[in-house]
């Protein structure tokens, strides 16, 4: 019935709401979490950072984005973090987390072979900046109107900040992490590309 299919969709998308605020509350925490821990150890965390080309160092390249060096560090990366990782998982979960294991993934991968010698890179921001590609880019990719406004949105509002922070003139910051991170959030939109005519919510029936 119509009314039923109306209703379900309804429902869906609410869930997928809930589900999305859900998991950016949980991974934020965790992030502020992480980062008592790392002051109460006497910054131990801090270790699990990217040291490049260093073999050993490769064990690190997922952990890296979850540490922080200070909290600062970490309340910069908080609320772009809550909201544009909230604007990925909306389009759903496994493509959410897919793309943010391919970002962190290449992006930590990336800090290992061209950051600068005697660095140690941690932090959320390859991770955000790939996140920033990848919303911007879906809509566009796959050609949805709702997804491209939402692109165009985010872009407008962050754009000019996004840019900043892939300039080598800033120091003490990995610009050469972020880019990477970019690159990865665009391949991503790429990669995980959804076909025409799905939203990642269960068709209604009956």
């Amino acid at each position: 019935m119509a009314y039923d299919a109306q209703q379900q969709k309804k429902w869906s998308a609410g869930g997928r709401v809930l589900a999305a605020g859900k998991v950016m509350i949980v991974w934020v925490a965790l992030l502020w979490l992480l980062e008592g821990v790392d002051v109460v150890s006497g910054h131990a965390l801090d270790s699990f950072g990217i040291e490049p080309r260093e073999p050993s160092e490769l064990v690190d390249v997922i952990p890296a984005a979850f540490v922080h060096f200070g909290f600062a560090h970490v309340a910069a990366n908080s609320v772009p973090l809550l909201v544009l990782g909230f604007v990925a998982a909306l389009q759903g979960l496994r493509r959410f987390f897919l793309a943010c294991a391919l970002i962190i993934v290449a992006d930590g991968l990336g800090v290992w072979l061209v950051a600068p010698d005697h660095t140690n890179t941690a932090g959320a921001s390859g991770l955000i900046f790939g996140l920033f590609g990848f919303v911007v880019l879906s809509g566009f990719v796959e050609r949805r109107p709702l997804g491209i406004v939402i692109g165009l949105l985010i872009a407008a509002y962050w754009g000019t900040t996004f840019l900043a922070g892939l300039s080598p003139a800033n120091e003490g910051v990995s610009w050469q992490g972020h880019l990477i991170g970019l690159i990865a959030g665009v391949g991503a939109a790429f990669v995980l590309r959804r076909p025409p005519g799905t939203s990642g919510a269960p068709r209604p029936t009956g």
